[in-house]
Formats: C-alpha cells, structure tokens, sequence
C-alpha cells in the first residue's frame, strides 16, 4: 500500500513516517516545511502540488492543518486556504484517482463553547453526538473541513473516516497561569483523564482507520486516552474532582503526594473514546492508570514514539511556549 501522509514534519506526519514504513507500507510526506520525513515540500492549498502527490496513491492520511497556536500569528483567510481549501483538493485528488481510503485527523477543538458548561452544571460528557460550537477560526475550518469529507463521501462513495483528537503535543500549555500552577509533567498526566492521548496511541488509531474505512465508509471518532469516568461522575468532577479521581483509581492521592504533584480541583468535560474502541478495534494503552505505574517506577510515562519525535513548536520564529521547529 502507498500511502500519502500531509503534514509530514509535524508532530503526527513524523510519526507516522516513522511507524507505517515498519509495517511494509510505502509513505509519500508532503508538507510546507523540508525535513527528513518530507519527500515533497509544497502547500496543499495549492492543487497542483496535490496532483502530483497523488500519482499512484492507494490511500490518505491528511494530518496537515493550521493549529490552535496559529490562530495569533496567522489570517482567517489562511486558516481557510489550509485547513479547507487544502482538504478540498486531497479529496477531489482522491476521487479522481482511485484512491481506496481517505482519513482526516481533526480535533477535539471542533466542540469548542459546546465543551465547557454552565456554572453548577456537571461536567460535560463529549461524544460524537455533540454538537459543535467553534471558539475560534481554527475550530470552524476543522468544522467545515470534516463537512466536505462527508459530503464527498456521500456524492463520490469515497470512504472516509474522521479521527477528532484531542491534545498529544509535548510542548507546554499556552496559559501563563496553568504552567505557573503546575509541572508540566503533572499537567500532562492530569489530563490523561478525560483530554490527552498519546502520540503512540494516535499513530494506531490512524493506522486501523485505514484497514476499516472500506468496509465503514464514512464515520467520526473521538481519539483520546480512555477513561476511567463514568456519566455518575460527572457532578463530582465539577464540585471536588480528586475525590472523584480516588474513587476510580485508588491510590491516586498517594502517590501525587509522593510526587508532589496536584490534581485539578475540578474538571469541566471528559472526552469519550467508546465509539473508536468498539467500531475501529482500538485499544489505547497510554492512560492514566499506565502513566502513574510508569511515574511510581521511575520511568517517563509516554511512549517510546512520543519520546523519539519530541516537541516541534508551530512558528518560524520564537513566541513564548510555541518555540521554533527544530
């Protein structure tokens, strides 16, 4: 199989570099920026450069996007020329060649205002069938974007899955208040619970989402680190989460002692992978329970692939916690 990986020198088309040749797959990366990983550097936006990605192309992974940290440094109008545009001519390029298997990584930000609820609500619980709000223009372009993979799906019969995935950068937060209040370690394993993944975890999502798009034809799916909430917890993670935290995987508090760390006190939604567990067969392993056994034996908590790509930044130039690409 030739598969197409956009984005390549980024945090996922890296690491889907890294992964699919292993498997025996052929991988074509194309991206804006030169890197070990990219064998055409050009724009999506730009249709000719698609035409000529997509010579002899079985299937698609499209990871290439204008994110969250662009929003600042970056036109609407750009945002729209990448994360629209660009979509647009992968899957008309798609279409048009034959192509077996389109997969479109988004992100949990479509959910935007739709994820925080109102004071004394409890927490919200996300799953596929909650509607978007976008917060921003990166939100409404993956919005927008995901809407033309399903309506070329429908018009053209190409099959197309939807993977929204929630956070797996390694760089810091962008909230000044957050890092103060937290090790960034600590941040990161918090939001193990209910708002992170691992980028191991991600890599094989997208890898069995392209062995079930045929036989699924078109779906959405969340992509974040399984749970250990249920719907019962949902109050009691607005009003005194550590409780809540304890209750589910005991010992939690012990160890966060041990470690000096804080739990949030309270947490505001839980993001739910049950749908891509039960249609795509995966099963994440990074979670919350396995980075406190890795954290207890004095061992890094994310994976070995995480590890290896490490942090990129998003700009050409320094801006504060979004550092250069190295």
């Amino acid at each position: 199989m030739r598969v197409l990986v956009t984005g390549s020198a980024g945090h996922l088309g890296e690491a889907l570099m890294r992964a699919l040749p292993a498997e025996g797959r052929e991988c074509i990366g194309v991206d804006v920026l030169p890197s070990p990983h990219t064998s055409v550097v050009g724009s999506i936006a730009d249709r000719d450069v698609v035409r000529r990605c997509m010579d002899g192309v079985d299937a698609v992974l499209h990871a290439a996007t204008l994110h969250k940290p662009h929003v600042a440094s970056h036109t609407r109008q750009e945002f729209v020329d990448v994360n629209i545009t660009g979509t647009l001519n992968l899957l008309e390029a798609a279409v048009d060649t034959g192509v077996a298997a389109f997969v479109f990584t988004s992100t949990t930000s479509t959910f935007g205002r739709a994820l925080v609820p109102a004071d004394g609500e409890p927490a919200a619980w996300i799953t596929e069938d909650v509607v978007p709000v976008p917060r921003n223009i990166y939100g409404a372009t993956k919005v927008a974007a995901e809407d033309l993979c399903e309506l070329v799906h429908r018009d053209h019969g190409l099959p197309v899955l939807i993977l929204r995935t929630s956070r797996f950068f390694p760089e810091p937060d962008d909230r000044d208040e957050v890092r103060t209040a937290y090790a960034d370690a600590n941040l990161k394993v918090n939001e193990l619970l209910y708002r992170r993944v691992d980028l191991q975890d991600v890599v094989d999502v997208h890898r069995l989402a392209l062995e079930r798009a045929d036989a699924i034809g078109f779906g959405r799916y969340i992509v974040s680190a399984t749970t250990p909430f249920t719907r019962r917890d949902l109050a009691g993670l607005r009003r005194n989460a550590p409780a809540v935290v304890e209750r589910r995987v005991p010992g939690t508090t012990e160890r966060y002692a041990a470690l000096g760390w804080t739990m949030f006190p309270a947490i505001e939604r839980v993001y739910v992978n049950d749908r891509a567990r039960a249609e795509l067969g995966w099963t994440p392993r990074y979670d919350f329970a396995h980075a406190l056994d890795k954290l207890v034996a004095g061992e890094d908590f994310r994976s070995p692939l995480a590890r290896e790509v490490g942090a990129k930044g998003y700009h050409a130039e320094t801006t504060g916690v979004y550092t250069t690409r190295a």
